[in-house]
């Protein structure tokens, strides 16, 4: 089994198909290297596509020290992958923790992306929900340790997961099973090192407005812990894009495989030919109709 190894000596499993420009998938919380499938088998048509699992997911390191988990390490596993590939500059895209990780890769490694897309973004990020998701965290962490099975049924019913279980309920429930695969201790330890102390959107604000590197962000209508953080890293980073994806959760690359392999398809093609541009400053001028009294 083909695996990297970061600077603290973690193992992360991988899985690479096609050729040309690299592309890295970074997995969600409730996902793993198995969540990018509907991507791994349309964009290794065209790109040399890789996807893995974080630590703390199998068949990855299940570190023992829950200080071996955090938002930099999540961000310089990215890194791992590339420098493990030999691969000096990628697309990159990630979803909910995943997207967080490629935005924190897009601030620190600008160098490293050829783009970024994060998708699902911001669980938790607003200020006045810091501490009520801290507690939530830590709630979900402990049914983990405790309730297992039980605990990864929940969350894959969540309400902004119903969306995927309405559309597509044979979908739904191989994700459902595959989560309930998962290391209970690693997901606490995710749950609790990565997202629960991770820094907030609003935060990372003026760090956000210094990437140059082209980004699109993406998310559901019906994702609503992700509506605002998505306007928020929109009017934050001059070089993004937005797309809303109708009646959708959070789960989207996997609810509605074909929209949204279609606009990242777009994307790409449109930055690897030099055509994705900074926003215009002068649309962010102060009015409406651009008259003045």
């Amino acid at each position: 089994m083909p695996h990297a190894t970061t600077r603290d000596g973690v193992r992360l499993y991988y899985e690479e198909a096609g050729s040309g420009i690299p592309l890295v998938f970074v997995h969600e919380f409730a996902g793993d290297w198995r969540s990018w499938e509907p991507q791994m088998r349309f964009f290794s048509r065209y790109y040399r596509a890789i996807t893995y699992s974080a630590r703390g997911f199998k068949p990855s390191s299940i570190p023992a020290d829950p200080a071996q988990y955090s938002q930099d390490h999540a961000r310089d596993d990215v890194v791992a992958i590339l420098d493990h590939l030999g691969i000096d500059r990628a697309h990159i895209a990630g979803l909910s923790m995943g997207g967080f990780a490629t935005l924190h890769v897009g601030m620190a490694y600008p160098e490293r992306a050829r783009s970024l897309v994060i998708a699902g973004c911001g669980y938790g990020a607003a200020p006045a929900d810091k501490e009520t998701f801290r507690q939530e965290c830590e709630a979900a962490a402990r049914r983990f340790e405790t309730a297992g099975v039980e605990a990864a049924r929940q969350y894959a019913i969540g309400p902004t997961r119903v969306q995927y279980q309405n559309k597509d309920p044979r979908g739904w429930d191989e994700f459902a099973t595959q989560l309930t695969e998962h290391d209970w201790q690693g997901q606490a330890h995710t749950m609790r090192g990565v997202q629960m102390k991770r820094p907030s959107l609003w935060e990372l604000e003026e760090r956000m407005r210094s990437i140059r590197v082209p980004a699109l962000i993406v998310t559901g209508d019906e994702d609503d812990p992700c509506l605002e953080p998505a306007l928020l890293m929109k009017r934050a980073i001059a070089t993004s894009g937005l797309v809303v994806l109708p009646q959708a959760g959070h789960t989207i690359n996997l609810e509605d495989p074909e929209p949204f392999n279609r606009a990242l398809l777009d994307f790409f093609t449109r930055v690897d030919a030099g055509r994705w541009t900074g926003r215009d400053a002068r649309s962010t001028s102060a009015g409406i109709l651009g008259f003045r009294k």
